[in-house]
């Protein structure tokens, strides 16, 4: 048995592990990461719109400040959202953003001056003062009332990538690719890191720590249609769930993005609609409005989604052999904007779709569909990022449900999250490490390699009937019809069924070759067990969860129940055989909340069951505010009386901006 021995493991190599990765080893922790590809190829690379931060830097985002962008995360999130954890996420991000810079990420900056945009599908002049000139600038999203999306025209998350990687080089992080975690090790309630199969060698060799941070990104690639990489699977999230201890949180809780290309499914930027472009149907006319007065085609993602979906329904969808769809047009950006801001955009169209979105006209428009996006369900940390049942094991990212985005994540806030969550947890991580020390007996470690092991020869024995392959892909095609962007209670018991019986067949299936190495057929054999027990985490929860909340949308159940429903899921997986989760549910503390849930903004208001509660608690917080601003109060003695929160290092300290006195 090889063990390979550290201070911090990190599991992941995208974004976010790489940021804790540079929390742990600055503070003289000997830390190893673990990834699947080169780590400058992950999943972050693919973020294209920008990251959100309260900078307050150009003309369109003054006054911006870290109390609106707390408010539009929490309205964003349809009060599904950890407030705490929200609060240390607005106020690190603007210095997060500058650690960046500083690290070398080339942000868009502020040109004094005017300059055009399109705002409403009108040509606008903008002015940019002197003083302004050079800091870094931002965009609009969706669900803002700023434009605070920082940018590098649209290839952020690989310029951030490629900067937080070359952080970790330089700090003499140990990156190990190609590796694949296989199951948490772990004793007496606490994690000691990990069973790992070289996907080079097929060797199993043990990871040992004194804690372990799980960064591996979404499960997007659950469902048949998503922009997610094929490497999102969500198996960092399945290997905690089956330590039968770490449990999943919101797993119902799946974002659709309205603008993947058809029918590739790669993303196009929300920078498109961000920048001024507009939503078409088959008549050509931008159907938004109609729906969102207000924000238009910039709702929030989830209204987005569902909007385009709808007006589909209603017979005003473009046929195509791909099934029907709609149009994205940002001919109207004009080509100089679109081949400085824009340019992935168009390269995407121009390769996968022949067209180039800088013509004018409808020659130039994208056919774009919503499609599964991102996950704000996965493993349940505490606000530290540790794991609120098992010892010792951190996540971070998309792979978390720290819980900043609820049931629906704004644009931005997600590229953002991964740094920010990298150094906030990636701190309480180190700090973790620091104090404790591996503790369990070889003999323990030896005995989760054997039944890794002993796994792997079972279903190399398998001689059943069944096709992984064809498993997979029933159980993607069930997600998509099933549990989609419009759920109803028969569909989803449906899909709960089914996929109970899919994941009974994959114990009689029957992998052809039984070499060790160089057999994707036996790595589907082991990876599909368990993307199906995730798949059922989400289908199960959105079955039993009879409300609409952010992108958890129940045709049957229309209403936000904040009377019965303001609370988490949480998935536990208590015994290996077993065919479905256990769910239990953790409420929400209203009375604790500086934000009380309310109406968000879009659609018909009415559509609340309302808890008692909430009125309560919004009496409290006015008669608090208005008490302490009598008193000559400022905004941040306020916010701290009204919901305190903690944070590492000087992440607390206020933030200066441009203007500020």
């Amino acid at each position: 048995m090889k063990i390979n021995y550290c201070d911090a493991l990190v599991i992941g190599g995208g974004l976010a592990g790489l940021r804790a990765a540079v929390a742990a080893q600055k503070k003289g922790l000997s830390t190893i990461v673990l990834s699947l590809v080169p780590v400058k190829r992950s999943h972050s690379a693919a973020a294209q719109g920008g990251m959100q931060a309260s900078l307050g830097n150009s003309k369109m985002s003054e006054g911006d400040n870290e109390d609106l962008h707390f408010a539009d995360t929490v309205k964003g999130s349809d009060w599904g959202c950890d407030q705490e954890v929200a609060r240390m996420f607005v106020t690190t991000a603007p210095k997060a953003i500058r650690e960046l810079a500083s690290w070398g990420v080339p942000w868009s900056r502020v040109k004094a001056g005017p300059h055009n945009a399109v705002i409403n599908a009108k040509k606008t002049t903008i002015t940019e003062e002197e003083d302004r000139h050079g800091l870094i600038t931002s965009r609009d999203f969706g669900g803002t009332k700023k434009w605070r999306t920082c940018y590098t025209a649209d290839a952020t998350g690989h310029t951030m990538l490629f900067g937080v990687a070359n952080e970790a080089l330089k700090h003499d992080v140990d990156i190990r690719d190609r590796k694949e975690a296989l199951s948490i090790i772990h004793e007496d309630g606490r994690c000691y890191g990990a069973v790992v199969r070289d996907l080079i060698t097929g060797e199993l060799e043990a990871y040992v720590s004194k804690g372990t941070c799980i960064a591996t990104g979404g499960y997007g690639r659950v469902f048949k249609q998503t922009t997610n990489a094929v490497i999102c699977e969500g198996t960092g999230a399945a290997i905690a769930l089956e330590t039968g201890i770490a449990a999943l949180s919101n797993m119902e809780a799946v974002q659709f993005h309205p603008t993947p290309i058809v029918p590739s499914g790669i993303l196009l930027t929300e920078g498109c609609r961000g920048d001024g472009g507009v939503l078409r149907d088959v008549d050509g006319h931008r159907f938004m409005p109609d729906y969102e007065p207000e924000k238009k085609e910039l709702a929030s993602r989830d209204v987005v989604s569902r909007r385009m979906i709808e007006h589909i329904r209603n017979g005003k969808g473009v046929p195509s052999p791909y099934g029907y769809h709609v149009w994205l047009d940002i001919s109207i950006l004009g080509r100089e904007h679109i081949e400085r801001n824009l340019r992935d955009v168009q390269e995407i169209c121009q390769i996968f779709n022949g067209i180039d979105p800088a013509d004018e006209g409808p020659k130039g428009w994208a056919p774009v569909l919503p499609m599964q996006h991102y996950s704000m369900g996965g493993i349940r940390t505490k606000p530290t990022g540790e794991s609120s049942r098992l010892a010792g094991l951190f996540a971070c990212g998309e792979a978390a449900c720290w819980d900043m985005h609820g049931f629906n994540r704004l644009g931005g806030n997600s590229v953002s999250e991964t740094v920010v969550a990298g150094m906030i947890i990636g701190n309480y991580f180190a700090d973790y490490c620091l104090e404790n020390d591996v503790t369990i007996p070889t003999k323990t470690v030896q005995k989760f390699v054997d039944a890794q092991d002993a796994y792997l020869d079972q279903i190399l024995a398998y001689n059943g009937k069944e096709d992984i392959f064809k498993i997979k892909n029933r159980m993607k095609e069930i997600m998509d019809e099933k549990v989609g962007i419009f759920r109803d209670g028969p569909h989803l018991e449906a899909a709960v069924e089914e996929l109970k019986e899919l994941l009974q067949k994959t114990k009689h299936i029957s992998v052809k070759s039984k070499e060790r190495v160089g057999n994707p057929e036996l790595e589907e054999a082991y990876r599909v067990p368990r993307m199906l027990k995730v798949a059922l985490c989400v289908a199960k929860g959105a079955r039993d969860r009879t409300e609409s909340r952010g992108a958890h949308y129940r045709e049957d159940y229309l209403k936000r129940d904040d009377a019965n429903w303001l609370k988490r899921t949480l998935c536990t997986w208590a015994n290996p055989d077993d065919i479905e989760p256990t769910l239990e549910y953790a409420p929400l503390d209203i009375m604790k909340m500086e934000m009380p849930p309310a109406f968000r903004g879009y659609g018909a208001k009415g559509m609340i069951i309302e808890n008692e509660l909430s009125a309560k608690r919004q009496e409290e917080v006015d008669s608090i505010r208005e008490k302490m601003e009598a008193d000559g109060k400022d905004r941040y003695e306020i916010q701290d009386t009204l919901m305190p929160f903690e944070l590492p290092m000087n992440y607390k300290d206020k933030n200066e901006r441009a203007g500020d006195k």
